[in-house]
């Protein structure tokens, strides 16, 4: 049911200490909206069972959907917080005139909800569990809000990242909205500029927001508190399924993704282009195998164009039995770890 892959130096790494916990530093959640729903159960036990224990700082580093599932790791109980996060996300319905503003309010909605009552100010206080929020800060014409000039903005950057991926340094910046006791630094060969910004009670949900803020779907958010004045779109829009570097980040880092071929940014994803393999050299993938895609309902994994191409009672069912689905992955992780059979772990591409 689950495919694990390592890079060169992870795998080495794991034939020496074994397959545990603490070889691990950092943790990737990517971008992918519902593509997410595939990694429910497995979430739940790496967060529930896996890093229980934990005593060493972990970084959770997250884009857009990633970043949400993030702010759940971070909280006291993780478990019931990625639960939430599906329950209310898996059940969102929308009108068939949905506007932007619609769905930034829906995402709002869903945001309370994710935090409940003290989760905000959990994931600010964990010292363990080291959230990092990614968004792309945005200029130009794709930091209008009028139509026209964002599509625009957006057909330039499609344009340009076909030329090359360093193009588009001067339409996005990086922010990393993360724990105020991080130390890590993310060093990117595209250019594109970095900044870290610690958390705080006044930024947390606005940055969150912003890191799932899909263009032309939701609004952005502006003039987030303690960042530059501007405008603060999908993380995803940079670091799709991530093609970075990690510093100051001690150990490996585990990335369960939904599939094997991650793409560096939003603009790629029609594109043959590859990450950078030493960016994975030091990475563990867990990925859903093809034999658990085929085994879901439609043989495929859930998408945002189930929305429009589903009814709303048909899809939430669809979605329900993946969630429920997802816990024979967490079932082939807890068996592949009993068992250490490291056989089973093929490189990355």
């Amino acid at each position: 049911m689950l495919d694990i892959y390592a890079g060169k130096s992870a795998l080495a790494l794991i034939e020496t200490d074994g397959f545990k916990q603490q070889i691990f530093g950092s943790f990737l959640g990517a971008s992918g909206g519902p593509k997410w729903f595939s990694l429910f159960g497995l979430d739940k036990h790496l967060f529930g069972h896996f890093f229980a224990e934990r005593t060493e700082p972990l970084n959770l580093i997250g884009s857009s959907a990633g970043a949400f599932r993030a702010a759940c790791f971070a909280q006291k109980d993780p478990v019931a917080a990625i639960s939430r996060l599906a329950k209310y996300y898996s059940q969102t319905s929308y009108e068939d005139d949905v506007t932007p503003l619609d769905i930034s309010n829906s995402a709002r909605v869903l945001l309370d909800r994710v935090f409940d009552d003290n989760g905000a100010q959990e994931v600010i206080d964990n010292p363990i569990f080291r959230a990092h929020f990614l968004v792309a800060k945005s200029n130009g014409l794709v930091a209008s809000e009028r139509k026209p000039l964002q599509i625009a903005g957006l057909v330039k950057s499609y344009a340009l990242n076909r030329v090359n991926r360093k193009l588009l340094t001067k339409q996005y910046e990086r922010f990393v909205f993360q724990n105020a006791l991080s130390t890590l630094k993310i060093e990117d060969e595209s250019g594109f500029l970095t900044y870290q910004v610690a958390l705080t009670k006044d930024n947390i949900k606005e940055s969150l927001l912003a890191s799932g803020s899909i263009p032309m779907v939701m609004l952005g958010i502006k003039n987030i508190p303690g960042a530059p004045t501007g405008m603060y779109r999908d993380g995803g829009i940079i670091d799709y399924h991530f093609d970075i570097a990690l510093k100051n980040a001690p150990g490996l880092t585990l990335y369960p993704h939904f599939n094997a071929k991650p793409k560096a940014g939003w603009f790629d994803k029609s594109l043959k282009r590859k990450v950078n393999a030493k960016n994975y050299d030091k990475t563990v993938m867990l990925v859903p195998s093809n034999a658990f895609i085929d085994s879901l309902p439609f043989g495929k994994i859930p998408d945002r164009e189930d929305f429009t191409k589903m009814t709303t009672e048909s899809r939430i069912a669809y979605w329900q039995q993946v969630l429920e689905q997802t816990e024979n992955l967490a079932s082939s992780f807890s068996e592949f770890v009993d068992k250490q059979d490291l056989s089973k772990i093929k490189l990355i591409a």
